[in-house]
């Protein structure tokens, strides 16, 4: 009992149990209905049937008089069918017909009798049965009553035929309605417990735990894979920030370390003003980028969270890969590496430009500093195509590149490669231009320019530049 009351709680079974409940009554009102509609059909025929079997009467009695009548009636119902016939005298003895006893009373009537009346016929003395007829009494001028009726055997069998048709289309629609609740409905219950048991496992803290999917397509599959995605959005979260706690643990650490050796070195060993001042000055430029490591970390979260999408607008790259190119020229020219803008095209794609820009200055600023080479000139390029239906910003240049088993590896937050580790800087340039082209909807890819590095930023081309 407790099982079924607890199998009533649930929404699908009470759905079920209420269109069974629906479609039960509906049936018994259609058989009713059905079986009513034959019923009074036959009996409107019937009775326009005794009718007409009244005006052939009459003809008789109007032709040959009584006597006339009385040789009609004896003649009709030695005949096989379903007429009664029956001419009773002033006294209510028989005189013709082939009903042998009728119920008291029928024949005081005179005109149609309202109910159906019970008589037995003649000839049953053997095996007398009860039948049940509709009938007209006619009463003539001379007290001789005339019955002309209609045995119901046929209508009542036929109404009998039409209740048991119905009555087997309901019994079978009956179960196979119960058959296709038990296999449907308990296929859907099987799913419904399946996430529930799947969502408890990752309620107590199996995040990589997900969701059954049958494969079907049905909406429990698409319900299913809708929180499989948001699933495995919360434990990549996750994993970022439990990544992001360990990173800051340890490479935060040095400079934080560092500052604090540089104040107790002042204040053990700095004797002037100068010293005192040069230890503030390399404080200060670590707290400078301690303050740029957490702006990175923060803007990396809101990217990942979600940026606003008010802050897009529709503009050519051309334009951010211009104003990047005249930003670093100089730079660049100090340092003796030669930096080239290739083609630019115009495209225009719905962007975030300081976001945009900055990527871009990230990369070519990584460029600049790590493709650095003694034993050949430095080679830096910046240029914007379009490809299919993307436009993408290639940054390349000819240094030491990343190996193919760390491409994966470099994106990810504060991950700095070994050959970087003797330049400044927090390991978060590429993580935070990866988050910069998840929110716009692209890729960024870094392949190997045999030899160097060639990073390139695929932006999507909307509907509405196409």
């Amino acid at each position: 009992m407790s099982r079924f009351a607890a199998m009533m709680k649930m929404t699908a079974v009470r759905l079920s149990a209420l269109y069974l409940l629906l479609f039960t009554v509906c049936a018994i009102v259609l058989v009713v209905y059905m079986t009513s509609l034959s019923v009074n059909l036959l009996t409107a025929q019937t009775e326009a049937a005794v009718n007409e079997e009244v005006e052939s009467v009459g003809q008789s009695y109007q032709r040959a008089g009584i006597a006339g009548l009385v040789r009609s009636i004896d003649r009709r119902s030695r005949q096989p069918g379903a007429y009664l016939y029956l001419v009773t005298d002033p006294a209510g003895r028989i005189v013709a017909g082939n009903v042998q006893s009728i119920e008291p009373g029928v024949l005081q009537t005179d005109g149609w009798i309202k109910r159906p009346i019970a008589y037995e016929r003649y000839g049953e003395n053997n095996d007398p049965q009860v039948h049940t007829a509709i009938a007209r009494v006619i009463v003539m001028p001379n007290g001789i009553r005339v019955m002309v009726g209609r045995d119901l055997g046929e209508p009542e069998k036929i109404r009998l035929v039409v209740r048991r048709a119905l009555g087997a289309a309901l019994g079978i629609m009956g179960i196979g309605a119960f058959l296709i609740w038990f296999f449907v409905g308990r296929r859907a219950l099987h799913r419904i417990d399946e996430v529930s048991v799947a969502s408890q496992r990752i309620m107590g803290g199996d995040l990589a735990g997900r969701l059954p999917v049958s494969g079907s397509g049905d909406e429990f599959d698409r319900l299913a894979a809708n929180l499989n995605g948001m699933l495995a959005r919360i434990q990549e979260l996750n994993e970022g920030v439990r990544h992001v706690s360990d990173n800051i643990a340890h490479d935060l650490k040095t400079p934080l370390t560092r500052m604090h050796n540089r104040a107790e070195s002042a204040l053990a060993n700095a004797k002037t003003t100068k010293a005192y001042r040069a230890a503030l000055d390399g404080m200060i430029a670590d707290s400078d980028q301690l303050i740029r490591t957490f702006n990175a970390i923060l803007m990396i979260s809101r990217l990942e969270s979600g940026y606003s999408s008010e802050t897009m607008e529709l503009l050519p790259l051309s334009t951010v890969v211009q104003d990047v190119y005249e930003l670093y020229e100089p730079t660049a020219e100090d340092a003796g590496i030669a930096f080239t803008l290739g083609a630019v095209d115009a495209t225009p794609v719905r962007i975030n430009r300081e976001l945009v820009g900055q990527t871009i200055s990230n990369l070519v600023d990584n460029a600049i500093k790590y493709a650095g080479d003694d034993e050949k000139p430095v080679e830096i390029s910046l240029a914007v195509e379009k490809q299919d239906h993307t436009v993408r910003v290639i940054v390349t240049d000819n240094g030491p590149g990343i190996p193919p088993d760390q491409v994966d590896r470099a994106t990810e937050r504060f991950v700095r490669l070994e050959e970087s580790r003797s330049q400044p800087g927090s390991g978060l340039g590429l993580s935070l231009a990866k988050a910069v082209m998840k929110l716009h909807g692209g890729t960024l890819e870094l392949q190997d320019n045999a030899p160097g590095l060639r990073a390139v930023l695929a932006f999507p081309v909307g509907e509405e530049t196409k």
